[in-house]
């Protein structure tokens, strides 16, 4: 689909006035202008992140309540559950608070639910296993907050709850001991979009800072941390950041043991970067959860020998092999079905339902087709006699939103504006196919329905070089709210070398008028190939490093290809 460009907009005065006092080159000072940086100590507080830039965790509603009921449990040797989603940020949610607590409590155990036998998020199952084993305390941490049954049930079972959450509450909450999440109404903590494990972080900082212990241990995992934040695709500013930067120079420097044996499968090298993390890391974790058991990769995170986290690494890493197939072969058969339709041109939604699909890998597949489509997209496949899928939305649409006014046709459902999971009878796919396309119809727009690329500055050729990257670099780590910078530059000529890889890539060596050929690479653009041959031509790209035998050159990471306008 034909790409829209889109200037980012910005103030010109503010550039200006950032420029006087920081001397760097305009552009810099346009990219942080526009992510609301505008003075000296905004930008220092930027590129410089700090531990002590964190809030204080006791601002957080609850958590001295929280603090109390967990330094009751530890005085009294209480047993304590740690209970965390099948995901990469529930199980290294369970990996942090369990090797914090380690150190100052022994009678811990740890549960994630199985995916296809229990579902997300708190379970009867899991309540029954705390009971089985004498739990008095459970922390559920990256769900819960909707666990209202499950909570009421424990109770009556003697059993206590603290809640470390990030989802989007109901009006009402559990009747927890304590819970702990930012975008609970009543919350005035200042930064509202912690990962699950970001919030579990800050009861372990609560507690540490109470008894005014050394902020060493609390550091030493901050790589489980960075993980959580990079796969969960949470924000990337305020706390986040400051979290991020600062796990990634762990992980860089002196990963766990279990990180360090994923890094070595992934084939990863260092300095490793977020798109490293999201891309090596994280599906190798959540391939134990699609396809296997999630504690296996608890089990690894909390791994001390080298010998059995490297054998479980490579347990991990041929799972994900295996989900990468799975994968691939249900967005093939969903594309296959897109394209039997012949009005999916006219919708505005896609709703897919398909009987044997791995529900393991719905979400990735979901994000796949609106990657191809960009529609709004809900996939679904049937588990125990019930139809269950993921949902998954595009840009500047809330998906949530439009699946709340369907919510009548579901069990249950639930997730934020770009991502979802629901649960429903086989008998109602039609009806959710027909009101969800109703719903999303109403509130879309022609423009949301084209694929968009924010173009954060013009830029030529000339004026990159090593001086130029060194900075950009110091805009790291990406991630939403702080996109990596996609730059255009007008009236670029092949240099003629360009040519087309493996049928559908596009390999470039082009220069401005006034510049010397640059390198760079179009995934998927090999198509436009014939328009590149007819220069001059316009290309929005971001930059990158490209590590080849051993050399490390800049390259163009080409997003997207038009004609020049002449």
């Amino acid at each position: 689909m034909e790409k829209k460009w889109i200037p980012i907009s910005y103030s010109e005065e503010e550039v200006t006035e950032l420029q006087k006092v920081l001397g760097v080159h305009r552009i810099f000072c346009q990219l942080l202008v526009q992510r609301g940086i505008k003075t000296y100590d905004q930008a220092k507080l930027f590129f410089r992140p700090s531990i002590h830039h964190l809030h204080d965790p006791f601002l957080m509603k609850d958590m001295d309540v929280a603090v109390e009921r967990l330094e009751k449990a530890i005085q009294q040797k209480e047993r304590i559950l740690l209970y965390g989603d099948y995901d990469v940020d529930g199980t290294t949610c369970v990996s942090l608070m369990y090797s914090f607590l380690i150190h100052h409590h022994s009678n811990l155990d740890y549960y994630i639910p199985d995916r296809y036998k229990e579902g997300y998020g708190v379970s009867f199952e899991g309540i029954e296993y705390a009971k089985a084993t004498s739990v008095s305390l459970i922390i559920a941490m990256d769900c819960g907050i909707k666990a209202h049954t499950k909570v009421d049930k424990a109770k009556e079972l003697g059993i206590d709850f603290i809640i470390c959450d990030h989802h989007m509450p109901h009006d009402t909450l559990p009747d927890a001991i304590a819970v702990l999440d930012a975008k609970r109404k009543d919350c005035t903590y200042p930064y509202k979009e912690l990962s699950g494990c970001g919030v579990a972080f800050k009861l372990a900082q609560a507690y540490t800072d109470k008894h005014d212990l050394s902020y060493e241990p609390l550091l030493n995992l901050l790589d489980l941390l960075l993980v959580s934040i990079a796969c969960d695709i949470v924000e990337m500013r305020g706390e986040n950041r400051v979290l991020t930067f600062l796990g990634l120079q762990k992980l860089n420097d002196s990963p766990s043991l279990g990180l360090k044996a994923l890094i070595d499968k992934s084939g990863k090298t260092s300095p490793l970067s977020i798109g490293d993390v999201v891309f090596g890391i994280g599906p190798m974790i959540n391939a134990a959860g699609r396809l296997g058991d999630a504690k296996d990769a608890v089990k690894l995170l909390l791994s001390e020998d080298k010998e059995e986290a490297t054998t479980m690494a490579e347990f991990l890493s041929k799972q994900n092999k295996e989900r990468q197939m799975v994968d691939k072969q249900i967005v093939e058969e969903a594309k296959e079905i897109i394209y039997q339709n012949p009005n999916w041109k006219q919708l505005n939604s896609i709703v897919l339902f398909k009987k044997g699909w791995h529900k393991g890998v719905l979400g990735i597949a979901a994000s796949r087709i609106v990657e191809t489509f960009h529609r709004p997209t809900i996939i679904l496949t049937e588990s125990n006699g019930k139809a269950v899928g993921s949902a998954r939305s595009i840009s500047h649409f809330d998906i949530y939103e439009s699946l709340k006014s369907c919510s009548h046709l579901m069990e249950n459902f639930g997730g934020h504006a770009f991502a979802a999971g629901m649960t429903l009878n086989i008998d109602k796919v039609d009806d959710l196919r027909k009101q969800f396309e109703a719903e999303v119809s109403k509130k879309i727009t022609p423009e949301l329905l084209e694929p968009e690329l924010y173009i954060a500055a013009p830029i030529y050729l000339k004026d990159i070089n090593s001086k130029f990257w060194k900075i950009l670099k110091q805009f790291a780590p990406f991630g939403p709210k702080n996109r990596r910078p996609i730059f255009r530059t007008n009236e670029v000529y092949d240099g003629g070398y360009s040519k087309v890889l493996k049928d559908k890539h596009l390999k470039l060596y082009v220069r401005n008028k006034n510049s010397s050929p640059f390198s760079g690479i179009g995934f998927g653009l090999g198509h436009h190939y014939d328009i590149l041959k007819k220069s001059p031509i316009d290309l929005c790209f971001v930059l990158e490093e490209n590590h080849y035998n051993g050399k490390t050159t800049l390259q163009l990471n080409v997003r997207d290809i038009k004609p020049s306008k002449i």
